[in-house]
């Protein structure tokens, strides 16, 4: 499918994901409506680092996902509704559980309330391969049994039981994009990348939480060409579709591949005050993106140690990017 000309609405515009898959859709010449989150600075999010060329091209609108008038009038004429809005941080999540509920899972049911009024060509869903907690069976299907280990993951088990409701009972052509962690530039300093590369930059040691846990980590230029894919094929709505390499690596072995690659030497030590509650942390996370590849065509391009430098490059522009000497949730 072609992207030009298209009227396309992504939710969450302003984010680490969102600001990607905007930039992306731009350049692949659709209409893009920017739905951000109001603040009293008028503040754009993310969106304020794309060139300003291409910023002009962008038509911004500001609400809260909990208003549903505010997300339906963004729904309206809307050709395809990208929703990635939701607060992500799962620290935060176990402060504020209400908070994150209300965004996450009503917030969701207002996209797709106004989807089934408006009735778009597809909704693409945004989920997590949190919603899988630790690994039962390694690489991690679409069909892998649902845990919800964190306040986080539960509110995006229950946005995505509710997608397939709209699908199954009033026929909302929706599909749901589950990405494996996702990183790159722009990403927020509070991830464990920005964190360690910032770290490591500025100072003579990395601090970090548990270092054993592996991760199954997709490059976020990879990430916005999942979106676009399941955007796009015919063959994804109604479904959940996996996207990550299929590989992991345990936070400690990240920290070592980020020294390795800025040619330092120094200490990674885990601080008590960084790790997850025992429960509540994934221990393993590697991604089956075997339905993707079969049925969209979907494969990552770009490799881990790639994708780090890119990161590393954009921090030392951004030094301020993240605060080293605090932890950040």
């Amino acid at each position: 499918m072609s992207w030009e000309g298209k009227r396309v609405l992504v939710t969450g515009a302003g984010g680490f994901i969102g600001s990607h898959l905007t930039e992306q859709l731009v350049r692949e010449g659709a209409e893009v409506t920017a739905f951000l989150r109001y603040t009293s600075r008028g503040h754009d999010g993310l969106l304020r680092l794309l060139p300003p060329d291409m910023r002009g091209l962008i038509r911004t609108v500001h609400g809260d996902l909990r208003d549903f008038a505010a997300v339906r009038e963004a729904c309206r004429d809307q050709d395809v509704v990208f929703h990635l809005g939701a607060l992500i941080a799962i620290p935060y999540s176990y402060q504020h559980p209400v908070e994150v509920v209300q965004t996450n899972v009503m917030g969701s049911l207002n996209v797709l309330m106004a989807a089934r009024e408006f009735e778009p060509e597809r909704v693409v869903m945004t989920s997590t391969s949190e919603v899988y907690g630790t690994a039962q069976i390694v690489p991690i299907p679409e069909t892998h049994p649902l845990q919800g280990q964190s306040p986080y993951s539960a509110s995006k088990i229950g946005q995505d039981a509710i997608a397939e409701s709209f699908h199954r009972a009033f026929g909302v052509r929706v599909a749901t994009l589950r990405p494996f962690n996702t990183y790159g530039p722009r990403q927020s300093g509070r991830a464990v990348i920005p964190t360690m590369i910032g770290q490591a930059l500025q100072r003579d040691r990395i601090e970090l939480g548990s270092l054993t846990p592996t991760r199954d980590l997709t490059y976020v230029g990879d990430t916005a060409r999942a979106f676009l894919a399941v955007g796009s094929h015919p063959d994804a709505i109604g479904k959940v579709l996996n996207a990550g390499h299929g590989k992991d690596i345990s936070i400690g072995g990240l920290a070592e591949m980020v020294l390795k690659i800025l040619g330092k030497d120094m200490p990674i030590l885990s601080k008590s005050e960084r790790i997850r509650p025992t429960k509540s942390e994934v221990l393993q996370l590697v991604c089956d993106a075997s339905e993707i590849t079969r049925l969209c065509g979907w494969t990552p391009q770009v490799t881990l140690e790639q994708g780090l430098s890119h990161v590393i490059d954009f921090m030392r522009e951004h030094p301020d990017w993240t605060q080293v000497d605090k932890y950040e949730t």
